[in-house]
């Protein structure tokens, strides 16, 4: 025992002695049959005094030993309701192995808390130490069992701190997921009435928007799990389904926003193609006397593959045009994306009408311009071959096979362009076609040499 806790006892001994010496002087003053009578009573009372002046002092150690036991009962108490916050913010953040372990752990922690608890409870319960007729033994067993039960809880507290500060770093993510929670979902509703707002304002022109509408429809069911809240469905998934309402409900909203502008966009291009496609059969209609004029005046290999152009041009254009209804009808009922397919179909189907019709045009003028005048697209097409071969001879005494091969084979395969135009009817369309063909292969190795030396450029640079 401190000299502080001692203190106490030694003013109560001297309150105890001045009380004796009180009695002393009223029994002096007493009549002498009456002070015969009280002096066993006095005798008595002065030891009864005196053992419990010395019980006392074992009484308060026990009672001191009992309040230790309850303040350490106390800190495990509150320690253990913080950690298990702690441990209820990491589980609902985290599904981590790690997170499961800690979770495990608290858990074998509670247990032992539990059982230390329960020491102290039967400590407390079978030591009444208000009682008066204690005696030193039992006194002696109270603070030995209350002082055994601080020990243990203390001990345990000790356990709880030391796991509590290995949780740093899974606590500190667990924050972190928490505190991007509550904005993730706020953003999220947010959202969802922009998109409410948006589709609003674009009915209130005349638009329905029902698919848009139908995706945003769809999204309650997600906002009902969201206002459920992460106790149900997990901080992480909760997350998780905050970013995808927000993704698809600003979607949305960009949607309804663009749709004003789709549709009229939608109107110009059926407008556009519609006149088009009467261009094109006007076009059509022109290619029959090219056609006669082919026939004329070249041989049929000139012209054979051309003449199915005219069916199939006007077969072309009466597909486009029918695709155009159905688009217009789509773009009536609303239904953009189909009118927009349509759009692409038709335009699809006008731009190979279109070739085919200019083709007729321009099979006719580049026959004539090469049966007046052959010899321009022969020097053409030489100078193309020339300037192949002084590339693939540059920096060389021999020119790479690689290259030399294709193009001595273009230079034969000229040669017999030129002899084939030899007769009454010459195919100046092969002619052509050839020509064009040479003048392809010398630009392909034109091409592979010049990928070549800036490869080579390139490495050298680097080395």
């Amino acid at each position: 025992m401190t000299a502080t806790e001692t203190q106490p006892h030694e003013q109560r001994g001297r309150r105890r002695a001045r009380g004796g010496v009180r009695d002393v002087v009223a029994l002096a003053l007493l009549p002498l049959p009456l002070l015969a009578a009280m002096a066993p009573l006095a005798f008595a009372g002065g030891g009864t005094r005196r053992w419990f002046g010395r019980g006392e002092g074992q009484r308060a150690d026990a009672q001191a030993a009992k309040d230790a036991a309850a303040e350490a009962f106390y800190e495990l108490d509150t320690a253990q309701r913080d950690l298990r916050i702690s441990i209820e913010a990491i589980t609902a953040a985290d599904n981590s192995p790690a997170a499961r372990k800690a979770a495990a752990d608290y858990e074998g922690l509670g247990r032992r808390i539990d059982e230390v608890s329960g020491g102290y409870i039967t400590a407390v319960d079978s030591h009444d130490l208000d009682r008066d007729d204690l005696d030193g033994a039992t006194m002696a067993r109270a603070r030995a069992d209350l002082t055994r039960a601080r020990e243990e809880l203390n001990r345990v507290k000790g356990e709880l701190d030391r796991f509590a500060q290995g949780l740093g770093p899974l606590l500190q993510s667990a924050e972190t997921q928490l505190a991007r929670l509550a904005p993730a979902v706020e953003r999220a509703r947010q959202a969802l009435l922009a998109a409410s707002n948006g589709l609003d304002a674009v009915r209130a022109q005349g638009l329905r928007a029902d698919d848009l509408a139908g995706r945003l429809a769809a999204l309650g069911p997600e906002l009902t799990k969201l206002n459920q809240g992460a106790g149900q469905h997990g901080v992480q998934e909760t997350i998780r389904r905050a970013d995808e309402v927000l993704r698809e409900a600003e979607a949305v909203r960009a949607e309804a926003e663009r749709l004003p502008g789709r549709a009229a966009e939608i109107d110009k291009r059926l407008v556009s193609l519609r006149t088009r496609a009467q261009a094109i059969t006007t076009r059509a209609g022109q290619v029959d006397p090219v056609l006669s004029e082919l026939r004329r005046r070249y041989s049929a290999a000139c012209w054979q593959d051309l003449q199915q152009v005219p069916a199939q041009a006007a077969q072309s254009v009466r597909q486009a045009e029918t695709t155009l209804r159905e688009a217009q009808r789509a773009r009536d009922e609303q239904h953009w994306a189909d009118a927009t397919s349509g759009l692409a179909t038709v335009r699809g189907l006008l731009d190979t009408t279109d070739e085919a019709v200019s083709a007729a045009g321009d099979r006719l003028q580049r026959l004539d311009a090469v049966s007046f005048d052959r010899q321009k697209e022969i020097d053409r097409t030489r100078f193309a071959v020339r300037d192949a071969q002084r590339l693939a001879m540059t920096g060389r005494s021999t020119p790479d096979p690689r290259h030399a091969g294709p193009l001595d084979e273009a230079v034969a395969r000229l040669e017999r362009a030129v002899a084939g135009l030899e007769g009454r009817h010459p195919d100046w369309w092969h002619f052509l076609t050839e020509t064009e063909a040479v003048r392809q292969t010398a630009a392909g190795v034109v091409q592979e040499i010049r990928d070549a030396r800036g490869g080579a450029g390139s490495g050298g640079g680097r080395s």
